[in-house]
């Protein structure tokens, strides 16, 4: 048997480039067993420190530990997770989706852009995906099915728009984002406030595009004309989640509160408006809670891992080594860039954005700061790859949060194909971020 300080000089013989080599490795080995990344980073940092600087190292990782978990901000995020489980119980998602007619009733394909409409309003209201794709999928999918929309389109819609939660303020991929890497959360907020709905906007016209120019893409219009006066009781479906949204961002944006106080006025809105719409009991708000606890509780792990893992590989000299490899492939800075995106795109086809941001972010930024870019303007562009992550293959949780909805006949690999025209102007969302950085820090 080898004894632990034997170890660690065979260990830290090999260097940081072999060490580099033999940590990817062992991450993607583990993996590979199913185990999950949180134990998996948490493990490989342990068996690191010890290995490379003896059994005295270890509590390095828990202080390391200890600073990511005692951010204030950090508790925004179990309150704008709440905020997405007490929707998931109500019936507020359904009127407004029945609100939106009001948008899209007059349109060819008009019930898909009113989809992404309510997409964006979810999104502003709690920033979590899964639960926008699920609530989607039950409200909007069945109706677009029985109208004769095609298949393909209404898959697509309701897992692009149900990920704009990535993108459109108070997302937790920035909330994050902006922990990693010390910048102003508020900032990145109003930064990806215009991107987020460019993206929409993008959706939208390829909606309307396809609609107009094939006949199967979408059902005519209704002939039968309704009257403003018809639809008037439909915009009391608007005006709760209207208003907790107003009062979440308009908090922030007007300098009243701080992310973390403004995530607490979005749950208290969020609670008022199901009892105003006598929807509200304990058990709702218990199992509310619950789930809450299990989303968090996973963030937190891999939050944690992945700091361990980070701290003990920089303690080895490891980012300073990833730099300089980096900085090395050219002397373009947007060569550097266009790479970075590149891994970027690679991680998140097999990796959660949780641990793909506490992993890249404390290597990437530092580069950024040092070729001269805005790290405000290259967040809201982590975010926007997040988003292409969240639908390519072969581990796109949007694909599977549907699947778990749909019916038995919608496969796995038809959900993933509807998503390839979704995908390609995500990647045109990235490209134009990344040709006018102005979009996000103007």
């Amino acid at each position: 048997m080898f004894d632990i300080l034997d170890l660690g000089l065979n260990l830290k013989a090999l260097g940081i480039g072999w060490g580099t080599l033999l940590m990817f490795a062992l991450l993607v080995a583990l993996l590979l067993t199913g185990t999950p990344l949180a134990m998996v980073t948490l493990l490989v940092a342990l068996i690191f420190a010890v290995g490379w600087f003896g059994p005295s190292s270890v509590p390095l990782i828990t202080s390391r530990v200890y600073s990511f978990v005692s951010s204030f901000v950090f508790v925004s995020v179990p309150m704008f997770v709440l905020m997405a489980a007490i929707l998931d119980r109500s019936g507020i998602a359904r009127d407004l989706f029945d609100a939106m007619k009001l948008v899209g009733g007059r349109l060819r394909g008009g019930v898909a852009v009113q989809t992404i409409f309510v997409a964006v309003i979810l999104a502003a209201m709690s920033g979590i995906i899964g639960g926008e794709i699920v609530l989607l999928g039950l409200v909007a999918l069945p109706q677009m099915l029985r109208l004769g929309y095609n298949r393909r389109l209404a898959i697509g819609v309701v897992c692009a728009g149900g990920s704009l939660g990535t993108m459109v303020p108070p997302s937790i991929v920035l909330i994050i984002y902006g922990l990693t890497a010390n910048i102003s959360v508020g900032d990145l907020f109003t930064a990806a406030f215009l991107p987020g709905f460019m993206l929409a906007g993008l959706y939208v016209a390829y909606i309307l595009l396809r609609s107009y120019l094939d006949p199967n893409a979408a059902p005519p219009t209704p002939a039968k004309r309704v009257s403003f006066r018809d639809n008037l009781p439909l915009l009391r479906g608007l005006v709760l989640p209207l208003m907790v949204v107003f009062t979440v961002l308009g908090s922030i944006y007007g300098g009243i509160a701080s992310v973390t106080e403004a995530s607490a006025i979005g749950v208290a809105g969020v609670i008022v408006s199901t009892i105003l719409r006598r929807e509200f009991s304990f058990r709702m708000l218990l199992d509310a809670a619950l789930h809450t606890l299990a989303t968090v509780g996973m963030i937190m792990w891999i939050g944690i891992g992945a700091s361990a893992l980070v701290g003990v590989y920089n303690l080895m000299g490891g980012i300073r080594f990833i730099s300089q490899l980096i900085t090395g492939i050219s002397d373009e800075p947007m060569v550097i860039i266009l790479f970075m995106m590149l891994i970027l795109f690679i991680l998140g086809m097999f990796l959660d954005w949780v641990g793909i941001a506490l992993l890249t972010m404390p290597i990437f930024v530092p580069i950024i700061l040092e070729l001269g870019y805005d790290p405000v303007w290259f967040g809201v562009l982590f975010a926007m790859n997040m988003q292409v992550s969240f639908l390519t293959p072969p581990f796109g949780p949007a694909a599977f949060y549907l699947k778990s909805v749909t019916p038995p006949d919608i496969t796995l690999g038809e959900i993933f194909k509807s998503l390839t025209p979704f995908i390609c102007l995500q990647v045109l969302a990235v490209g134009l971020l990344i040709l006018f950085p102005a979009i996000a820090i103007y």
